[in-house]
């Protein structure tokens, strides 16, 4: 047995290693070793200490690229599109579907331009299990790759990565939503090369920028894109509803059988107001498709006015306190089953809203009331009634704030409001809160109508995701022709898809993750070169569990090191 031994000699300690024994019965010191001082002990364990770390180490990202790689594997991306587009040039290191595809895995992680790629791909630990160099990532062989895809090709692989999604994750895809977007860019004004990229209605509030426009149709297992349907900024999203419908109707022939459905009337596509009108909802009609769509309560007074003791509270534990009603009722010139709902918690929202709204415009009235009160205005009459009237342009607004503008000369203009009590309630208790909800759906009961409809905030997370400068992001754009951006496209698609399967596998393992809040990209902290990015908002952590080989059953890390010991 051993144990340390301390000798004093000249007011200093020494220790000393013993190790005893016994000889004969009797315990015996059968061997002693010299340490050293305290000091001397401390400095040989960090020395020992120093020797074992290693001379340097790399930090390299793994579990958001492997987690990504291996879902683009399992869909077989890059076999599908090589498969689609034909042999690939001679002398080429990596096929047109491989490039694609980590396209797609470089939206995916980290949204840049080609030309940073390589160097992106150094500062992961891609290359050990992709087998891909990145002397094999220069950018212009991805811009091969896009200029050799055609727009009818895009549209054929696309289908058939649906297909792949359906089979191999058993997507449920009776119940979709439909929804349209647009994306800003900056692409010059003077390039007539990208058709695609025009000025129209910015939902993003930049009305100075050319806009991309970009449908989605996902399913509500998931929120994952089905099909996409890119279109021209300036086009209105009523003007597109027909073709993505007719795009809907294509995608079940491909998919329906796959899904167990016999027929196109087991699909219910979920749409907003903005995609109304008469034509369209003809067109729908004649599909066989089923649908829950919802009309503006303005456009049904009738309903509106129906008292509230006709409401009943629809599936508390669902949906709280909503509660509905339903009638039969013509819309667009058809009998459909039409679907009332009041939301407590809307309604107070929109009254909230409502007096801010209000408070803005006193407060321009009395700007406006001030300015004339001076009497140094030169505008006429029709001038200020022209300005008053802008700031009470809100319909709501129109109902409760009564104004008049006395007097014909500039200098003797006055102007008087008042909020009609008697409105604001009547306002208050017709119209805040509502829903009316239209459906084809003769057999669902009330709650799976609400349930359906809500479905549509799928699509709209699926755009928001589009709109995230970290993770699956439209921009950076870094493309100016009308071929290459509707290839942009496609990959920013295929990212999306991606990373909602991935969320799909971890919430079925019990993960219950956001995309943003998935597998964190470890080189944050390590910017992917390439052009200047602009000033963003620091970027929350995220949740640190990935799939290596089955995300529904394993954990990576987030890095791999590389290191070198000491001899």
């Amino acid at each position: 047995m051993a144990s340390l031994y301390a000798k004093t000699s000249g007011g200093r300690t020494y220790w000393y290693l013993r190790e005893m024994a016994r000889v004969e019965g009797k315990p015996t010191m059968v061997s002693e070793r010299y340490l050293g001082t305290a000091a001397e002990i401390a400095a040989a364990v960090e020395g020992r200490e120093a020797a074992a770390l290693p001379q340097r180490s790399r930090y390299l990202a793994f579990g958001a690229v492997a987690a990504g790689w291996q879902v683009l594997e399992r869909l077989g991306v890059a076999g599908v599109i090589d498969a689609v587009t034909g042999p690939d040039p001679d002398g080429a290191r990596l096929s047109r579907g491989t490039y694609l595809a980590l396209a797609a895995l470089g939206r995916l992680v980290e949204p840049g331009s080609k030309a940073g790629f390589a160097d992106w791909w150094k500062s992961t630990a891609a290359d050990r299990f992709t087998k891909i160099p990145a002397s094999a990532l220069d950018h212009r062989r991805f811009w091969d790759a896009m200029h050799s895809i055609t727009v009818e090709q895009l549209a054929e692989v696309e289908r058939r990565i649906a297909i792949a999604m359906v089979e191999r994750y058993g997507l449920d895809m009776r119940s979709l939503a439909l929804d349209m977007t647009n994306f800003a860019t900056y692409i010059d004004t003077a390039n007539d090369r990208a058709p695609i990229a025009q000025r129209g209605r910015a939902k993003q509030k930049r009305a100075d920028l050319r806009l991309v426009g970009l449908g989605l149709v996902v399913t509500r297992d998931g929120g994952i894109p089905l099909l996409s349907h890119p279109y021209p900024g300036n086009m209105p999203d009523v003007t597109q509803f027909t073709a993505m419908v007719e795009q809907v109707v294509g995608r079940y022939r491909a998919l329906g059988p796959l899904s167990g459905m016999a027929e196109a009337g087991e699909i219910t596509v979920v749409f907003d107001a903005g995609q109304n009108s008469e034509g369209n909802f003809t067109h729908y009609t004649s599909t066989g498709l089923h649908f829950v769509g919802s009309i503006p309560p303005s456009d049904c007074p009738d309903l509106l006015k129906v008292s509230g003791t006709a409401r009943r509270v629809v599936d508390e534990k669902r949906f709280g306190h909503l509660t509905a009603f339903q009638r039969r009722r013509e819309v667009f010139g058809r009998d459909y089953r039409v679907v009332l709902t009041h939301s407590p918690t809307l309604h107070a929202k929109q009254s909230q809203g409502f007096d801010q709204t209000l408070a803005k415009a006193q407060a321009k009235l009395r700007e406006v009331a001030e300015r004339l009160e001076r009497g140094r205005t030169r505008k006429p009459r029709e001038a200020v009634e022209r300005e008053i009237e802008e700031i009470c342009h809100d319909t709501w607004l129109r109902r409760v704030l009564c104004w008049s503008l006395a007097g014909d000369d500039p200098s003797r203009l006055r102007v008087t409001w008042q909020i009609d009590a008697k409105a604001r309630a009547t306002l208050e208790r017709e119209v805040f809160g509502k829903r009316i909800l239209v459906t084809t759906r003769q057999d669902w009961s009330i709650a799976e109508v609400v349930a359906a409809y809500r479905s549509q905030s799928d699509a709209e997370f699926a755009f928001r995701q589009l709109k995230d400068p970290h993770a699956v992001s439209f921009s950076p754009m870094y493309h100016w022709t009308d071929h290459n951006i509707r290839v942009h496209v496609f990959t920013c698609v295929l990212a999306l898809q991606v990373a909602h399967l991935m969320r799909r596998e971890a919430e079925r393992a019990g993960l219950h993750l956001s995309v943003p809040q998935g597998p964190e990209d470890a080189h944050r902290n390590h910017p992917r070169p390439g052009p200047p990015r602009p000033n963003l908002p620091p970027r929350p952590l995220r949740a640190h569990h990935v799939g290596h080989t089955d995300i529904s059953d394993s954990t990576l890390p987030l890095t791999s090191m590389d290191s070198t010991l000491q001899p």
